[in-house]
């Protein structure tokens, strides 16, 4: 076995330890929803961009996710008729049916908790946006630089889309990290078991090679 191939077996071990220690990464935000029917439509704009018309229902839901295809929808009544059932229609104005979800603990940041899921009915004027009418029913509301939707109603207190780890994650569900017991591995920045265990198999490997390279030396002379 040529000392090449012992490299390139090594960098296939290392690759494969290090990729099961590759740390998935989502984010902690306010996802915007749109109604269509009875199902909720991940929307493709802000707030602040959608003018929504009479009739129409909404939703936000504050979770952590990786992306719009995982993003976890709102929760309760989605119903227009019942939302806006005591907020009569107004010549001059419309109402936009507002479905707010603040996600659950595991979605909280640290030292926070999520506000009880509540719905609300929003009388605007006919141009307002979806941004005026979560103003005038969930203030206050907080927005960053980039007028990214950061709170609703307050929440959460700080922070705006960060990304948050798998274990990071993890151990904000748990509310406290463990410190590893001594002689066991972490997943801290350690090296994993599968790791330890693919860089001695290439350690015999090269050993092996080196011993077959010697006897054929020895039965060349």
């Amino acid at each position: 076995m040529t000392r090449r191939v012992v490299l390139v077996l090594l960098a296939a071990f290392l690759l494969v330890g290090t990729a099961g220690q590759a740390q998935a990464a989502g984010y902690r935000y306010w996802s915007f929803w749109d109604r269509d029917g009875g199902k909720w439509v991940y929307a493709t704009q802000g707030p602040s961009l959608v003018r929504p018309s009479d009739g129409d229902v909404q939703g936000f839901r504050f979770a952590v996710s990786e992306n719009s295809d995982d993003a976890a929808q709102p929760r309760g009544t989605a119903d227009f008729a019942s939302i806006c059932a005591k907020t009569p229609a107004e010549d001059g104005s419309k109402r936009v049916a507002l479905v707010l979800d603040f996600g659950t603990a595991s979605d909280a940041p640290s030292g926070e908790a999520p506000q009880a899921p509540r719905s609300a009915c929003a009388r605007v004027s006919p141009d307002a946006t979806t941004a005026d009418a979560l103003a005038a029913v969930a203030g206050p509301l907080r927005y960053d630089t980039n007028a990214l939707l950061c709170a609703i109603a307050g929440y959460p207190k700080t922070g705006c889309g960060e990304q948050v780890s798998q274990k990071e994650e993890k151990q904000e569900k748990q509310g406290a990290t463990a410190a590893p017991e001594e002689g066991k591995s972490s997943d801290d920045g350690g090296p994993s078991v599968g790791l330890v265990a693919g860089i001695a198999v290439i350690a015999a490997l090269a050993a092996a090679g080196a011993w077959q390279a010697g006897r054929r030396r020895n039965a060349t002379r």
